[in-house]
């Protein structure tokens, strides 16, 4: 499909050249000679150009004054005007409306057309990033937080107030795998700064060397390896949202550094000599509790007051066991159309297997086990055999042999893994750090920086 033109351009010969050279560059052109014409075109024909090239000065009015009235119903088009004279004023007031840029008459056509190609490639940008919103939009409503039981619904009336309230900052509670991500993304969608960007950064994913780089990002020859300038997770965020998961695992000297930009709402990149401005509202996540670790020195007591503008908690799944009935349902209909299953009947002895499971993993284990019985089934009926809920003594990881048990049933993340398989090769090396690396082919260094990174006990 060709991608359409709209030529505004009251001196006839011009108008018909311009629209023969931009048919042949594969543009779908659209001429009239005034603003008049235009209007009525875009009204009654109804077309949504992508691009609109239109002369400064036409016999009805200044073209200026049609872009003020109509951007709003051309929200993602871009504008070039052609101008017989320079004038500084209506310069300055194009560019204040968004128009992408000005050319003055005559000019050469391949000049024109670089500008076109340009302003195209901006307009198109627009209105993938408003397609995949609307899409956001559409996932990640009021509705996406399933649920019937009585915590579920204030939760949701929680977030529904929260959508028209500009928030500076709040803190997300709640164990792993509650869907404190999908809560942050229900908070960005349905709120002022929707179509603005969402950037994430899970806290305890990154070495902490590192972290500072990722958040406020650094100029060329900041440090070895610092070839050109990178804008940091923050300035990426400008205009819309930070999700800072896993909050309590910030370093506490970071944490000073947070502090100061999310009050000053500026910093600098490592590095930088002028400071960076920003606007972002920030959710912060965590499946500890940092009032806690705010009375044990571990969290900074200014930082934990500065974010916590607002609390929400997401209570456990073991304590909302009623949501089961909805959120079942929608699993396995997902599933269904990722695996080319066609499951429609679920069981009664499965509901009572389901419901009598206290679910450590939260709705991450269930979506996990919904998937796999999904996967392995082999009629419409949902297959209780492949539940295999770990039994009571089965709860923990438990050494065999020279090897460890890990229950791979959606109860345990990959960094509760990782957690594990650390703590069984410290508790074989007697807690020293050397001979643990040394059971699992490690560097002393990675070690030491994995030991800390979970809060483990460990000798030199």
């Amino acid at each position: 499909m060709k991608d359409s033109l709209l030529i505004i351009e009251d001196e006839a010969l011009l108008g018909n050249e311009l629209a023969r050279f931009f048919r042949k560059q594969r543009w779908d052109v659209s001429v009239v000679t005034d603003i008049k014409s235009a209007q009525q075109l875009l009204s009654e024909q109804d077309i949504d150009p992508i691009l609109i090239l239109s002369d400064m000065n036409l016999p009805d009015g200044n073209a200026l004054d049609f872009l003020e009235q109509a951007k709003r119903g051309l929200p993602h088009s871009e504008w070039i005007f052609l101008t017989g004279y320079g004038s500084v004023t209506d310069s300055v007031r194009a560019l204040r409306l968004g128009a992408y840029d000005f050319i003055e008459k005559p000019c050469e056509l391949d000049r024109l057309n670089m500008l076109v190609e340009g302003a195209a490639r901006s307009a198109r940008a627009q209105r993938r990033l408003q397609q995949e919103t609307s899409q956001h939009f559409n996932r990640y409503g009021l509705d996406a937080l399933v649920g019937r039981s009585q915590k579920t619904k204030q939760l949701r009336d929680m977030l529904k107030q929260l959508a028209n309230v500009p928030f500076s900052s709040l803190v997300i509670s709640g164990e792993t795998g509650t869907g404190k991500g999908l809560v942050t993304r229900i908070l960005h969608y349905s709120g002022s700064r929707a179509s603005k960007p969402l950037v994430e950064l899970n806290c305890a994913a990154i070495p902490k060397d590192l972290l500072e780089s990722e958040l406020f990002g650094y100029e060329a020859g900041a440090f070895t390896g610092a070839k050109k300038r990178h804008r940091g997770l923050l300035e990426q965020a400008d205009t819309g949202t930070i999700f800072l998961d896993e909050i309590g695992e910030l370093d506490l000297d970071l944490q000073g550094k947070l502090l100061k930009a999310v009050e000053e709402l500026r910093f600098r990149r490592l590095g930088g000599e002028n400071m960076v401005e920003v606007d972002v509202q920030i959710i912060a996540a965590t499946n500890r509790d940092l009032l806690q670790k705010v009375k044990s020195g571990e969290f900074r007591q200014d930082l934990y007051h500065r974010l916590s503008v607002i609390n929400i908690h997401i209570p456990p799944l073991r304590e909302r066991l009623e949501d089961l009935r909805d959120l079942v349902p929608q699993f396995v209909a997902d599933c269904n159309i990722k695996t080319g299953k066609n499951i429609k009947t679920i069981p009664d002895s499965v509901w009572e297997q389901l419901e009598s499971y206290d679910w450590p993993g939260n709705i991450r284990q269930l979506h996990n086990i919904i998937e796999r019985c999904v996967l392995l089934a082999d009629n419409e009926v949902f297959p209780a055999q492949w539940l295999q809920f770990p039994n009571k003594n089965e709860d923990a990881p438990v050494a065999a042999n020279n090897g460890i048990y890990i229950p791979l049933d959606g109860s345990l993340s990959l960094q509760d893994m990782e957690k594990v398989i650390i703590q069984e090769a410290l508790n074989r090396a007697n807690n020293n750090v050397t001979g643990a690396a040394r059971l699992l082919r490690a560097t002393r260094e990675t070690m030491r920086y994995r030991v800390q990174k979970h809060h483990l006990k460990y000798e030199e």
